[in-house]
């Protein structure tokens, strides 16, 4: 099978030759090309290279054109701060004075710079890709980008103290991430990562969720024209998972901190599991880690498709080591071809 063919059949909640990979490696590329991160990401050839060279080393099943989450909010004309060891981040909130809120406008991303350099990726990547890999774009929801717009406390205060403030930058914001979702989509992206940790109960009791974040993601993934998968970020979904289905999306992200085989049982035959390997725990692991990790994730939710074994962050550290990605590679060969006749076996 291709990874196009191994990804749309477990989509499909069908078993395809083995269990699909997602390796989340935005940053992984600059250290196969030997570059520090920031001449990485602003060269569109480069993350285009990088993304080969990862698919190549490592063998996961998609084309991850996503440079770094705060390039939205330097669309919106934020400053970036950059990090030899880890992701890009937003500067200084762009939004000074919530009264700023009734002047915003949205970038547009098709004449946006930054924005455009992330099209060249995706473009170069489709075409790199012919079909046989999926490539997948990134969008911040409307309800999680005020996190770099205002900054955290501020934020808070919109959601609680100034709701009809709070709903004119949802509409902003809507409209801003489906034009950036379609632009995505045009240049050759296959599917779109909706990355939305503040709605995750980790985040947001889920009461507010319900009558905030809920109401967002039903609208705005309704006019998305592409399969969409809800990412949290490592948050938690349990407490919310029937709402995250409810938004028509195609598949949800599981957090390590939650029981997998709990998550899949939830949704199977409804959306695919994506996850849950620990980031974060990756940077300590040794290969047999890896491998127990990787194999355990497997036994709990790899039966019957409708999942996709990948980091429950979406973004792999840059401390992880090749060696530790490898036997992620290694084990997944290993372990995850189907029918997963040794679940049985071990369980008897």
């Amino acid at each position: 099978m291709t990874s196009a063919e191994r990804v749309t059949a477990a989509i499909s909640h069908q078993e395809p030759d083995r269990v699909p990979l997602f390796m989340t490696t935005t940053m992984h590329g600059a250290r196969e090309l030997d570059l520090p991160l920031k001449d990485y990401f602003t060269s569109s050839k480069n993350v285009i290279e990088g993304q080969v060279r990862l698919k190549e080393h490592y063998g996961g099943d998609f084309y991850y054109a996503v440079l770094y989450a705060a390039i939205e909010a330097e669309a919106f004309g934020q400053d970036v701060r950059w990090c030899d060891n880890g992701p890009a981040t937003a500067g200084a909130p762009g939004i000074r004075n919530i009264e700023e809120i009734r002047s915003l406008e949205a970038p547009d991303p098709r004449t946006t710079p930054c924005l455009q350099r992330v099209l060249e990726v995706i473009a170069g990547l489709a075409e790199r890709a012919a079909g046989e890999t999926p490539v997948v774009g990134l969008v911040v929801s409307p309800f999680s980008l005020p996190i770099m717009q205002l900054g955290f406390e501020r934020y808070l205060r919109l959601t609680y103290e100034h709701r009809d403030l709070f709903w004119q930058l949802m509409a902003i914001n809507e409209a801003f991430c489906v034009a950036w979702a379609e632009a995505q989509i045009a240049a050759g992206a296959s599917a779109i990562a909706y990355y939305d940790p503040a709605s995750s109960p980790t985040v947001t009791a889920p009461a507010v969720f319900r009558e905030t974040g809920l109401l967002i993601a039903k609208r705005t993934l309704s006019r998305i024209p592409a399969a969409t998968a809800i990412h949290l970020a490592s948050g938690r979904c349990l407490p919310i998972l029937d709402e995250l289905i409810s938004t028509g999306t195609n598949m949800v992200s599981a957090s390590a901190e939650e029981d997998l085989a709990e998550t899949k049982a939830r949704c199977a035959g409804r959306v695919t599991v994506v996850g849950d390997l620990n980031g974060l725990a990756m940077r300590r692991w040794t290969a047999e880690d890896a491998e127990a990790a990787v194999k355990s994730a497997i036994a709990a939710a790899g039966r019957g498709g409708g999942f996709i074994l990948a980091d429950n962050h979406g973004e792999i550290p840059w401390q992880v080591p090749d060696s530790v990605l490898e036997a992620v590679r290694d084990a997944v060969d290993r372990w995850g071809r189907y029918p997963l006749s040794w679940v049985d076996d071990e369980g008897d």
